[in-house]
């Protein structure tokens, strides 16, 4: 029996566009491009979702990548600013949230994400107020699909496995989630479709 339901993060809880703060800064279509892959599509930005490295290095090495000082000074304006910019709430899911927590079942989120996250998911994630239980990547020093990281998700929260239903934009992610005993699903942005679902396994 479920009782539990997990929620990834990003394209599932809160929208997400990498190159949303370059726009705003910047007007340039290949500075958007070198800066937002400088930043957004680099190694240093998975690192910093395993809670490896620290912001001020992953940032020098992100902008050593960049061949002018214009396009240096723009990738430092939105690796500090990329919170502001580049996430909101998806339509709807607080709403599927509540309805959630009126029933009774458990609300968790189990998300790679970086410490920066930490300052600020409150006004991020709707229906925050309604969560039993946050976990991060970068706090755990591990990051989905690794089965480390379902594992401290049930540890901390005691929580049991077959009781947990996840819920991930990325087929890899509910994959390793399944491989350590929780079923889940790949949300591909239907809401109404992901409510129909949810209402069938809570039965």
């Amino acid at each position: 029996m479920i009782k539990n339901i997990v929620f990834d993060m990003g394209k599932v809880l809160v929208d997400y566009v990498a190159d949303a703060v370059c726009r705003h800064y910047m007007t340039e279509e290949k500075e958007i491009h070198d800066v937002c892959t400088s930043v957004f599509v680099s190694p240093e930005w998975m690192l910093l979702d395993m809670g490896v490295m620290g912001e001020e290095d992953a940032l020098a090495r992100m902008k050593a990548r960049l061949d002018t000082a214009h396009a240096q000074e723009m990738a430092e304006l939105c690796f500090w600013h990329w919170h502001e910019y580049n996430m909101w709430p998806m339509e709807g899911m607080e709403e599927l949230i509540r309805e959630l927590h009126q029933a009774g079942v458990g609300i968790y989120l189990c998300s790679n994400a970086s410490v920066r996250l930490l300052q600020c998911y409150k006004t991020l994630i709707p229906g925050i107020q309604y969560f039993d239980g946050i976990l991060f990547s970068a706090e755990e020093k591990c990051m989905k699909p690794q089965k480390e990281i379902y594992e401290r998700l049930f540890a901390r929260f005691q929580l049991k496995p077959e009781e947990c239903y996840f819920i991930d934009d990325q087929p890899l992610n509910v994959q390793g989630a399944e491989r350590c005993g929780m079923k889940g699903y790949v949300y591909d942005g239907d809401r109404e479709k992901l409510a129909q679902t949810l209402r069938k396994v809570l039965q």
